[in-house]
């Protein structure tokens, strides 16, 4: 009875190691997780590089020291088409609804 035991802890172990942990998370019926931490990195024993994505978001935080801070975003998440030059070229020429008249 205690090697059956043992032997379906192990079996166990062995089967969370090979397909991962986060595989009981997705399971269908449980709630899509908004926020997570997509990479991290150490700069220096007080500060930290994070990168966060929020809702198909990502955003470049810097954390420690004396302040928080945030530094880019957001960021579209990795391979997700990036703008173009003539889209930006475009959004850039295109009159605003909201420009102010000329001036007397």
């Amino acid at each position: 009875m205690l090697g059956l035991v043992l032997g379906f802890i192990l079996v166990t172990g062995w089967l969370v190691r090979r397909f991962g942990g986060g595989a009981l998370m997705r399971l269908p019926g449980r709630a899509q997780r908004r926020l997570g931490v997509v990479e991290a990195m150490a700069l220096d024993p007080r500060r930290r590089l994070v990168l966060i994505r929020r809702d198909g978001v990502e955003h470049l935080l810097l954390l420690g020291g004396t302040q928080d801070l945030h530094l880019e975003g957001p960021i579209p998440p990795a391979g997700a088409a990036a703008p173009t030059f003539e889209t930006v070229l475009n959004e850039a020429a295109a009159p605003t609804a909201h420009a102010p008249g000329p001036v007397p």
